[in-house]
């Protein structure tokens, strides 16, 4: 019997070392396995669906809309926001008036230097600018006289340049005037003003009228009589050029004249 089994053993243990290799062998491959599967599970479970090449996807947008009315942290002013790159400008209102300046023409109204409409008698214009201060201007030809204004938030502005435009453009059109008049031997010598307020150079021409009366030598009774002279002189843009005009009476005595005028104004 022992004899038997020491012959049996090495076949005994060579059967128990196959069987473990056989269980080892089973195990690593039930652990493969059971790997593999845990990674196909988890890859299915973080796949995401992709869209179609042709698909559109609408953006979402993760910020609350803007207040059309939004008010500024720190401000009383509430501002109109259409454009995060523009800021709202207040505003105010002005008109500009020349009462009853005498023209018959629309004159130019210039802000800051910059024409921005007409204006003629009892005909204001209604403007509306930002708030600040700005220069306002009326031209009469090249004469600009100007006032500045302060322009405030929903504030009413006004001018009234009547008063400024009689004194520094007192005429709004070519315009001959007689200045002052004197005797002078058997006549009367006028000082004639031509002046041009247009934007071009003209040739004023004028006829100088002066009534007169006078004892005749033959019959030593009163005559009544009038003289007249037409005078022309180049003038330039924006400028008054004066002229004495001479009058020469007839031979007599005993002169009185009336005062002189002008008579037709031709600007050419």
């Amino acid at each position: 019997m022992y004899i038997w089994y020491q012959w049996l053993s090495p076949f005994n243990e060579k059967k128990s070392i196959k069987n473990g290799e056989i269980l080892m062998k089973t195990i690593a491959l039930l652990t493969l396995l059971l790997t593999i599967g845990c990674i196909l599970a988890s890859g299915c479970v973080a796949q995401t669906k992709k869209d179609p090449v042709n698909a559109s996807v609408a953006p979402t947008s993760t910020f609350a809309p803007f207040n059309n009315s939004s008010v500024i942290p720190g401000a009383n002013t509430t501002f109109n926001i259409t454009n995060a790159t523009n800021t709202s400008t207040l505003k105010g209102p002005l008109r500009v008036s020349i009462g009853s300046y005498p023209t018959d023409q629309a004159l130019p109204v210039l802000i800051d230097n910059q024409t921005v409409g007409v204006v003629t008698v009892g005909v204001p214009i209604d403007l509306v600018l930002s708030e600040g201060n700005h220069t306002v201007a009326v031209c009469v030809g090249v004469i600009c006289p100007a006032k500045p204004v302060n322009i405030i938030f929903a504030k009413s502005a006004f001018l009234d340049f009547e008063e400024t435009l009689k004194e520094k453009a007192e005429f709004s059109k070519p315009t001959v005037r007689i200045l002052k008049s004197y005797k002078r031997g058997e006549g009367v010598s006028v000082d004639v003003e031509f002046i041009n307020p247009t934007q071009k150079d003209i040739v004023m021409s004028a006829e100088v009228i002066c009534g007169y009366s006078y004892i005749d030598y033959r019959s030593s009774i009163r005559m009544g009589d009038s003289v007249r002279s037409k005078v022309s002189e180049w003038v330039e843009a924006g400028q008054r050029v004066t002229r004495t005009v001479d009058l020469y009476f007839a031979e007599g005595s005993s002169y009185s004249f009336d005062d002189p005028y002008i008579g037709e104004v031709t600007p050419k």
